[in-house]
């Protein structure tokens, strides 16, 4: 697409909410582009190799298209087969590789300006998600090469030291998934229990390998700094320093702030930083700049889910048809 060119609506991001809002504009007649800086369904792709998802096939559904899947959870790997038959089914115009640099308001609507195109809109919607951006411990060591964010493969950690911060579903599982290929594995967990919210099939799980004393576990208690074969973790009895090899700090992730307030969304004054925005019609404070998905919830990340917010791109629709919107508009 050239600068010279429009569309009636950009949508920022292509998981699986930013396709469904991709979809939702081409059944309505709109002319649509989603542009995406990273891969189809990014943060589905740099999700744990082998993630089952707490949701089942149909609840994963766009489109009407139906999920079909061999396990009562859809895994990783068929989630990615899912979504990308999807965009080739509907032929959606989606840019892959492509950041945004940059959302302007002008009279006749947004130029939007990307590390490889101008495009021109009457509205754009900003489905980007939370899993870009961990949220940091920020500790000294936290920088060093054996620390990480992200969990991608047990195997890489067999027979080695490991620490693993967090009681989420992606520590519970990194940290049942070394221990079986044969890490050492300490877990760090700043409440006293693991989360509530683990799969309910896990939990037993990792509360039993604790209990028995295979996987180590400090309730309570912080990470509070790195160093090359070593941690400091402050306990209810005090410091205890560990020898380590590697740690995974599944720390939990968060929307792109910056990116919302640079498009001129308002967010609150609170630490969740909600996102301005109308839940009937999804539009922001800012007219005609719209939120789909996760990025709706700011930091309460639990919010949403693909099965829940799903509507968010037909009610985004719906309320840009209501506004007459020109079919055939070109910028000036």
């Amino acid at each position: 697409m050239s600068s010279s060119e429009g569309v009636d609506i950009v949508v920022i991001g292509a998981g699986p909410i930013g396709l469904t809002c991709g979809i939702e504009a081409q059944k309505a007649g709109l002319s649509y582009v989603i542009v995406e800086k990273g891969c189809l369904v990014n943060s589905l792709y740099n999700y744990p190799q082998n993630m089952t998802f707490f949701s089942t096939s149909e609840k994963l559904e766009i489109g009407g298209i139906p999920f079909i899947s061999d396990n009562p959870k859809p895994r990783r790997a068929e989630a990615l087969e899912y979504y990308r038959r999807v965009t080739l089914k509907f032929n959606l115009n989606v840019r892959l590789f492509e950041e945004v640099a940059s959302v302007e308001k002008v009279d006749k609507g947004f130029v939007v300006q990307t590390s490889k195109a101008t495009y021109h809109a009457r509205k754009v919607v900003v489905s980007t998600g939370f899993y870009d951006l961990p949220a940091t411990m920020d500790i000294p060591g936290e920088d060093l090469p054996q620390v990480t964010h992200y969990y991608k493969d047990p195997h890489y950690y067999a027979m080695q030291k490991v620490v693993v911060v967090g009681a989420s579903n992606s520590s519970v599982d990194a940290a049942l998934e070394t221990y079986r290929k044969g890490a050492q594995v300490t877990m760090v967990v700043r409440g006293p229990e693991i989360g509530r919210r683990v799969k309910y099939w896990v939990k037993p799980d990792i509360e039993n390998r604790i209990k028995e004393g295979s996987i180590k576990a400090y309730f309570n208690a912080s990470l509070m700094a790195v160093r090359p074969g070593q941690v400091d973790i402050q306990t209810p009895d005090g410091m205890a320093t560990i020898e380590n090899d590697f740690v995974l700090a599944l720390t939990g992730y968060k929307p792109n702030f910056d990116l919302l307030r640079r498009f001129g969304v308002q967010l609150s004054p609170d630490d969740k930083l909600y996102p301005q925005h109308n839940t009937e019609t999804m539009e922001t404070n800012q007219p005609g700049l719209y939120l789909a998905g996760v990025v709706c919830g700011g930091m309460d990340t639990h919010l949403w889910f693909i099965e829940n917010s799903r509507d968010h791109a037909e009610k985004i629709v719906r309320h840009i048809l209501q506004q007459d919107l020109s079919q055939t508009w070109l910028p000036v």
